[in-house]
């Protein structure tokens, strides 16, 4: 029965999800982006999606990964490099659609949002 339980418990934590979140603040001009790469690559090296400024000011951020993965990108998101200043950040969770490809990466203005 704790074998069970302690199974279980580890199924949940590396379920692939998607996160596909909306940073607001002072967010742009200040390597928020640039900082959000390296703090994924460097901590969660197996999660894979696209961090990129939108026209609106904020920041947004689509990836794929386990849960406990995006869970800590939401933290690297919440804090932002020290001169930056994040007033809210968004979240939305899916299932994963594999379509991200590999590896995390910086992407600049398109028209329109992500899809979730």
């Amino acid at each position: 029965m704790i074998w069970t339980n302690s199974i279980n418990t580890m199924s949940e934590k590396t379920r692939q999800r998607r996160l596909h979140a909306f940073v607001s603040g002072r967010v742009q001009g200040v390597g928020f982006r640039y900082h959000v790469l390296t703090e994924i690559q460097t901590r969660c090296p197996n999660v894979c999606g696209k961090v990129r400024n939108i026209v609106d000011g904020r920041v947004e951020v689509i990836a794929e990964g386990s849960e406990d993965d995006l869970h800590i990108i939401l933290n690297i998101l919440r804090d932002g490099p020290r001169w930056s200043v994040v007033e809210n950040v968004h979240e939305q969770w899916g299932e994963p659609r594999g379509d991200l490809g590999t590896g995390f990466d910086v992407s600049h203005y398109e028209s329109g949002y992500w899809s979730a």
